[in-house]
C-alpha cells in the first residue's frame, strides 16, 4: 500500500488524454446543432397531455446525435430569454438532426416554430452564472403547478422589468437528457443501499433505546420492589432479564426509489442560469429573482443553487474552478447534470411549453411604441405603467390604426382620449375631423390648438348658433363648384334622405325616384352655372320645392338644361311626373320644409357657393371641427347629410394614386347620435375608408345601442378596442371579445380616465391592457395657449370656414330662387318682394 499513489498517477494519466479527447469529440459534435423559436399565439392554451407530448419529443431528440458523439452532447436544451427588447423568448436548441421532430410540436397552429440563427450578444461589464441542483429528498417529486396561472410567470415576473438601454440580460436553460440503463440502474443501487444503511442505523438506534430503558426499569425502586414481591421473595438467578433487539425491516423499493422506480420518461435536468447588465448590482438582484421564481416548483424537493457560501461569497459556477466547466456547458450545450437532477417529464409540464394565455407578459417598448410629440408615424393611447413603476406614453403606428371603437360611461374619459390623439395628429402635420354633436370637445381642444404653425388649417363649423350675428358656415350639398361627379352628388343626398327618413323599393319607390329625379336637374342646373363662371346662381336643395311646384320655374330648369340631361330623365319629366297627384310629393317636401324652418340649417345649405368641402379638407391636410347642433328630426337630417357627404368624398379618392393620398383621420363623437340618422353610411365607412387612407374613430357610451350594421362592421373591423368604467351589463359587450379576460367586474372598478384597451401592433394583437389617460392637461400641458391665443384660433377658424352672421346668411338664402330663375330665363320678371318669394318658394 505504500506505492499507492502510483495506481494514482497512472488513473490520473489514463484519464486526461480520455477526457481530453471526449471534450474535443464534445465540440465536433455541438457543431451540428440547431435553434428553433416558438412563438405562441395569444390564446395557447395546451392541455396537460400535450404538454407532455411535447416532452417526450424532447427526450427523443436528444438522442438524435452520431454514434460516436459523448453522451454530454446528446441533449436538449430549452431556453429562456429576456433582455428587454421581448418579454420572454422560448427557444428550443438540440441536434440538427432531431430538427424534423422538433419542429412538430403537438401545439398545432397555436404555436409558430421558426428556424433562428445561433445567439451572438454583445458582452456586458458585470455577468453572473448559477447552476441549480435538486435538494432535499432525493427520490421525492417536485410540486405539480397547476398550468393556471401559468407556471412560468414567476419567472416572467422576475424579468419584467429588464432594460435594454442598460445592457439587462437574463436566461435561463433547461438541459434535457436521457440517462443510459446502466446509470439509472448505479443511481438505483446508491439509493437502496443509502435506504438500507439508514433502515440499519435506525433498528440499531431503536435496539439502544430498548436496551436503556429496560436497564433503567430494573435498576429502579420500582424494579426492585417488583423482585422482592416476586415468588419467594427471591431475585431470579438469571439475573437481568433477556431484551430482544427490534430485527431491521425490510426495505420497500417503490418507497425507496420513488421517481425512480420506473424506467418511464424519467430524464436527467441541468439548469443554468445568467444574468448581465452594463450597472454593477443589477446583474446580482435579477439571479436573486429568478431564484425566487424558481422557488415555485419546490415542495419535498426543490431547486436550490449549487456551491458553498462562505459570509458574503459563494463558491459556485461564478468562480474558479466551476467557473470553465460552466462556460463549455452554456456555449456547447453539452448536458453533465449533477447525480441528484433525476426527474420525471410530469414535473417539467411548467417549462415544456412556451407562455400560454394564462400569463401576464410586461408590455415592453418592442411590443407598444413609445409615443413621441410631432411624430406622424404615431397615433397615441395612452400613458402605461411598467412593473417598475416607471410611466410612458404609448402609442401604436398610424398606419396600422385603421379603425378605433372607444366605449363607456358619460365622463369615463373616452372623449377625452381621443381630443388628446387628435391634437398629437393636429401637431404632426395630419388632417383630422372631429364631429361633435354637442361641442363638448372644441373648448377642450382650441387651448392646445392655437399655436401660429396650425391657425391656418383650422376650421370651424359650428352649427349651434344662437342670435342673427352668430357666426354660421355654409354648405351646398349639390354645388357643383368643387367639380364633384354629377351621379356621385345626386346618389349622397337621396341616400342622405332616404336613410333617415325609411324609404326604400318596398316602403317608399315612388319618394325616392321623385326625389332622384329633382336632385338630378338641379345639379345639372349648378353644373350650367359653373360652366358659364356664375357659382353664385348654382340651386340648393331648397329649391326641390320650387322644382316640384312651381310650372314656371320648372319649365325653365327643364329648358335651361336639357342638353345636359339624358333622354329618359327628360322623358320621365314630360310623361310620368305629371301624372303625379299633388299630394304626391308631401313625403319629399315635409323634410325640407323642416330644414327650411329652421334657420341655422336654412342658412347653413342655403347658399350657393358653400365653402365646406372635406374632400379639399382631406388633401390638404385640414383640421375641420363639425359641431352638430342636437338629435331632433331636423339635426339628424342634417347630419346624415353630412355623413353621406363624407363617405362621397372618401371613395372619391379613387382618383388619386395611393401613395399621393394624405392620411385622414375622421373622430365621430357620440356614435348613438350620429348612427341614429345614418347607419349605413356610418357601417360602410368602417368598410371601406381603409382603402383610401382614413382612419375612422369612434365612442359610444353604449355598444349594444349602436345599430346592428354599425356594431358588427365596427368590432369586425376595429385595429384598436377600448373601454371605460361602466355597468358591467355595457362593458360586457366588450369584455368578451377579449373572453372575458379582464372581466366585466374588474373593468367595472377602473378609475375615472383609466381604461382596458386591445391595440394592433406590426399585425399582432396586443393587450387587452390597462393605460391611464392621457389626460390633456397633462400629457400636452407644454401645448397649451393662453386664452388671448385660443380666441385668435377660434376667429381665424371661422374665418377659414367661411362663417357669416345668420341673419345674413338667412337674407342670401331667401333671394337665391331669384338669382337661379334669372340664369335660367333671363326674361324672368321679379313679382313681389323678397318676403313674398320667400313665402312662395319655402312654404
Amino acid at each position: 500500500m505504500g506505492h499507492g499513489y502510483l495506481i494514482v498517477l497512472a488513473l490520473l494519466a489514463l484519464w486526461v488524454p480520455a477526457e481530453m479527447l471526449v471534450q474535443r469529440l464534445a465540440a465536433i459534435a455541438s457543431r451540428e446543432r440547431m435553434s428553433l423559436e416558438l412563438v405562441p399565439a395569444h390564446y395557447f392554451d395546451p392541455s396537460p397531455e400535450e404538454i407532455f407530448r411535447r416532452g417526450v419529443q424532447l427526450a427523443r431528440a436528444s438522442t438524435s446525435m452520431p454514434w460516436w458523439a459523448p453522451r454530454r452532447t446528446k441533449a436538449v436544451r430549452i431556453r429562456l430569454r429576456a433582455d428587454g427588447s421581448t418579454a420572454l423568448t422560448y427557444r428550443i436548441e438540440g441536434p440538427a438532426g432531431g430538427e424534423r421532430l422538433l419542429s412538430m410540436t403537438p401545439f398545432g397552429p397555436a404555436v409558430r416554430v421558426t428556424k433562428t440563427t445561433p445567439i451572438r450578444d454583445k458582452p456586458r461589464k458585470h455577468r453572473v452564472r448559477a447552476e441549480f441542483l435538486l435538494r432535499g429528498q432525493p427520490v421525492a417529486a417536485l410540486r405539480e403547478v397547476p398550468l393556471e396561472p401559468d407556471p412560468l410567470q414567476p419567472l416572467v415576473d422576475a424579468v419584467a422589468d429588464l432594460r435594454a438601454d442598460l445592457g439587462d440580460l437574463a436566461e435561463v436553460a433547461v438541459d434535457i437528457q436521457r440517462a443510459p440503463k446502466w446509470v439509472l440502474r448505479a443511481r438505483r443501487i446508491q439509493i437502496m443501499a443509502a435506504a438500507r444503511r439508514r433502515e440499519r442505523r435506525e433498528s440499531e438506534r431503536a435496539a439502544r433505546w430498548i436496551r436503556r430503558d429496560a436497564a433503567a426499569v430494573e435498576d429502579s425502586l420500582i424494579g426492585h420492589l417488583q423482585q422482592l414481591a416476586g415468588p419467594g421473595g427471591r431475585q431470579p438467578a438469571s439475573g437481568r432479564r433477556l431484551v430482544m433487539p427490534p430485527v431491521p425491516h425490510r426495505v420497500d423499493r417503490a418507497e425507496a426509489l420513488g421517481k425512480l422506480a420506473e424506467d418511464d420518461q424519467l430524464v436527467r435536468v441541468q439548469l443554468l442560469v445568467t444574468c448581465a447588465s452594463n450597472i454593477e448590482g443589477r446583474a446580482q438582484a435579477r439571479l436573486a429573482q429568478i431564484q425566487a421564481g424558481l422557488d415555485v416548483f419546490g415542495g419535498r424537493a426543490r431547486w436550490a443553487m449549487r456551491g458553498l457560501r462562505l459570509g458574503p461569497w459563494r463558491l459556485g459556477a461564478d468562480r474558479w474552478p466551476s467557473r470553465r466547466s460552466f462556460e463549455r456547458r452554456w456555449q456547447l450545450g453539452h448536458c453533465q447534470p449533477p447525480s441528484a437532477n433525476w426527474v420525471r417529464l410530469e414535473e417539467l409540464t411548467g417549462l415544456l411549453k412556451p407562455p400560454t394565455r394564462h400569463c401576464r407578459l410586461p408590455l415592453l417598448a418592442n411590443d407598444l411604441p413609445t409615443f413621441a410629440f410631432g411624430d406622424p408615424s404615431l397615433l397615441l393611447q395612452g400613458i402605461h405603467r411598467g412593473p417598475d413603476g416607471r410611466e410612458r406614453l404609448v402609442a401604436t403606428h398610424a398606419a396600422e390604426t385603421l379603425f378605433e371603437a372607444g366605449v363607456g360611461q358619460t365622463g369615463g374619459g373616452k372623449t377625452e382620449r381621443a381630443v388628446a390623439q387628435a391634437i398629437g395628429v393636429a401637431h404632426a402635420g395630419g388632417g383630422l375631423l372631429f364631429v361633435d354633436p354637442h361641442r363638448d370637445s372644441w373648448p377642450r381642444a382650441s387651448t392646445f390648438l392655437g399655436h401660429d404653425e396650425l391657425m391656418g388649417r383650422v376650421a370651424l363649423v359650428d352649427l349651434n348658433a344662437t342670435g342673427p350675428h352668430a357666426p354660421v358656415s355654409s354648405w351646398n350639398p349639390i354645388g357643383m363648384h368643387h367639380r364633384q361627379a354629377a351621379h356621385e352628388v345626386t346618389e349622397a343626398v337621396v341616400d342622405a334622405f332616404a336613410t333617415v327618413l325609411g324609404w326604400d323599393d318596398a316602403a317608399a319607390p315612388r319618394a325616392t325616384t321623385i326625389l332622384t329625379a329633382a336632385v338630378n336637374v338641379l345639379v345639372a342646373v349648378n353644373e350650367a352655372a359653373v360652366a358659364a363662371g356664375r357659382p353664385k346662381d348654382q340651386a340648393t336643395i331648397f329649391h326641390i320645392r320650387p322644382l316640384l311646384t312651381d310650372p314656371e320655374f320648372r319649365a325653365d330648369a327643364l329648358a335651361g338644361v336639357g342638353d345636359r340631361l339624358d333622354e329618359d330623365t327628360k322623358s320621365w319629366w314630360h310623361t310620368t311626373f305629371p301624372t303625379f297627384p299633388p299630394d304626391a310629393f308631401g313625403v319629399v317636401l315635409n323634410p325640407l320644409a323642416r330644414l327650411a324652418g329652421n334657420p341655422v340649417s336654412r342658412a347653413f345649405l342655403g347658399q350657393p357657393v358653400g365653402v365646406y368641402n372635406i374632400r379639399a379638407a382631406m388633401d390638404h391636410r385640414m383640421i375641420v371641427w363639425v359641431c352638430t347642433a342636437g338629435t331632433g328630426p331636423t339635426d339628424r337630417l342634417l347630419t346624415a347629410l353630412l355623413a353621406r357627404d363624407l363617405l362621397r368624398a372618401g371613395r372619391s379618392r379613387r382618383d388619386t394614386p395611393e401613395a399621393d393620398r394624405a392620411p385622414f383621420h375622421v373622430y365621430l363623437d357620440e356614435l348613438i347620435t350620429l348612427t341614429g340618422s345614418a347607419p349605413e353610411t356610418i357601417a360602410a365607412m368602417f368598410e371601406d375608408f381603409r382603402k383610401y387612407k382614413i382612419h375612422v374613430h369612434g365612442m359610444t357610451q353604449l355598444l349594444a345601442r349602436l345599430p346592428v350594421p354599425v356594431r358588427m362592421s365596427l368590432l369586425q373591423n376595429a385595429s384598436s378596442l377600448a373601454t371605460t368604467t361602466g355597468s358591467r351589463t355595457a362593458i360586457a359587450a366588450i369584455t368578451a371579445e377579449w373572453g372575458d379576460h379582464p372581466s366585466p367586474e374588474r373593468v367595472a372598478a377602473l378609475d375615472r380616465y383609466e381604461h382596458y384597451i386591445s391595440l394592433t401592433v406590426k399585425g399582432r394583437r396586443v393587450g387587452p391592457l390597462q393605460l391611464r389617460g392621457p389626460y390633456l392637461d397633462e400629457v400636452f400641458a407644454a401645448q397649451a395657449r393662453p386664452k388671448d391665443a385660443v380666441a385668435e384660433l377660434e376667429r381665424a377658424a371661422l374665418q377659414i370656414a367661411g362663417a357669416q352672421p345668420l341673419s345674413q346668411l338667412i337674407d342670401n338664402a331667401a333671394e337665391q330662387l331669384d338669382r337661379v330663375h334669372t340664369f335660367l330665363n333671363p326674361q324672368h320678371s321679379k313679382h313681389g318682394s323678397a318676403a313674398d318669394r320667400s313665402k312662395k318658394g319655402y312654404q
